[in-house]
């Protein structure tokens, strides 16, 4: 994959997973915003991955979406036991609060879920590491309609 997203994305996807935000279909599924105001569609053959989410429309990386579903197929490994301690996460207000300063929203995510020192380092090296999983995969993201409103 050419272009990767920030590594904060990782955490977000782990949160969709751990909601129960990811409803999979055949070569189809949809993720509820962690506000619940947007759905997006996701849809895939192969390594063509398609999104109406933000980051995958107009930064032309993996959104949390993309991650999330990836996750879901077994495509990229995540943690269930650390995904679940980012359960009800409000990303969307922590990412507007910090002005989209991904790092400063997953350290007060982390704060608010009482992530210890080890568990903070814990994360960021699973999370690492699934950035190091995607970039080796064939993976081409394209966009898909406009971004859910």
């Amino acid at each position: 994959m050419e272009k990767l997203p920030p590594l904060q994305k990782v955490y977000e996807a782990w949160s969709a997973l751990a909601d129960g935000r990811v409803e999979m279909g055949d070569g189809e599924a949809h993720v509820t915003s962690s506000n619940q105001a947007k759905r997006y569609t996701i849809t895939w053959d192969g390594d063509i991955y398609a999104s109406n989410d933000s980051a995958s429309y107009w930064q032309g990386y993996a959104g949390y979406p993309v991650l999330a579903v990836m996750m879901k197929e077994g495509r990229l490994p995540y943690d269930e036991k650390l995904a679940q301690k980012l359960a009800g996460t409000d990303w969307n207000a922590l990412n507007k609060k910090h002005k989209r300063d991904y790092e400063a929203a997953a350290e007060e995510a982390f704060e608010a879920a009482g992530f210890t020192p080890e568990e903070k380092a814990q994360a960021r090296a699973d999370a690492e590491g699934i950035l190091q999983t995607l970039a080796a995969l064939p993976l081409q993201i394209k966009r898909k309609g406009r971004p859910a409103k």
